[in-house]
């Protein structure tokens, strides 16, 4: 579903930075960029399918947004810090990190059948790109004394049901990742943040999600519905914006009350 105007907060102190969104082309990510894009960010969009980052650039630039290619794969640090290099040279230090990138090929299975291949797929995909993503841009970061990072985490690493053990390890692993970031670069004016998502309904959850099957999952949820792409863009404007300037270390569960904490 193509993020509506009417639905992202407008944040002016936004305006005129510069983001690295990874996992970018596609869900969560695209429709972060779009919200970004929106608020007069400049975004490199990174993923691995070159026709996904074209079309999520091309989206940004059809409502006057300034937008980059950043093609790599997250969980190699050559290919980032190749993708780091060129947003240097081009645009100059990110002020934000955004680091969605995500996914594996494990499916909830018992813990036994698990094999080795899905579990180093889920932590590769999930934890170790989030990791060197952060170290690779980090440096310059600090150099410069200020920036706003934001990683995606999961109800998944939240709450021991549904999820695939790999997945929800490597999503805790997020969690606690962020944390050790938060308390170690304060002192440098950097921010670090986590979103924790529960049932977002994006283009590939649709179709594995059937109405009959969505309208059983409602139970679950106090607010009554299944969250949308927009939803994880708006509150990722705010962890990134002056709006949470005291806000560090924090995993923000959006999760339309499934999750409590």
């Amino acid at each position: 579903m193509p993020l509506q105007p009417s639905t992202i907060p407008l944040l002016p102190d936004l305006g005129g930075k510069i983001a690295l969104v990874t996992g970018g082309s596609r869900g969560i990510g695209a429709d972060t960029c779009l919200a970004l894009a929106r608020n007069g960010v400049k975004v490199a969009v990174n993923g691995r399918d070159e026709a996904r980052i074209r079309a999520t650039v091309e989206a940004i630039r059809a409502i006057d947004g300034e937008a980059m290619a950043a093609r790599a794969d997250c969980s190699r640090l050559p290919d980032i810090d190749a993708m780091r290099d060129r947003i240097h040279d081009e645009w100059g230090v990110p002020d934000f990190i955004v680091a969605f990138a995500g996914g594996g090929t494990e499916r909830p299975m018992p813990f036994a059948q698990i094999t080795e291949q899905d579990w180093r797929s889920s932590i590769d995909n999930n934890l170790t790109s989030t990791f060197l993503t952060v170290k690779s841009f980090l440096p310059a970061m600090i150099e410069r004394g200020s920036g706003g990072i934001v990683s995606m985490a999961s109800a998944g690493g939240r709450v021991a049901a549904g999820a695939p053990a790999g997945y929800g390890a490597a999503k805790a692993g997020v969690i606690m990742l962020t944390r050790h970031l938060a308390n170690e670069v304060g002192k440098h004016g950097i921010r670090a943040n986590c979103i924790s998502p529960s049932a977002i309904l994006t283009e590939r959850t649709r179709q594995n999600i059937p109405g009959e099957q969505e309208q059983r999952m409602l139970a679950a949820f106090p607010l009554g519905r299944l969250g949308r792409p927009d939803d994880v863009a708006a509150a990722t404007l705010f962890l990134l914006s002056s709006a949470s300037a005291w806000i560090t270390g924090v995993t923000l569960d959006v999760a339309g009350g499934r999750v409590m904490s």
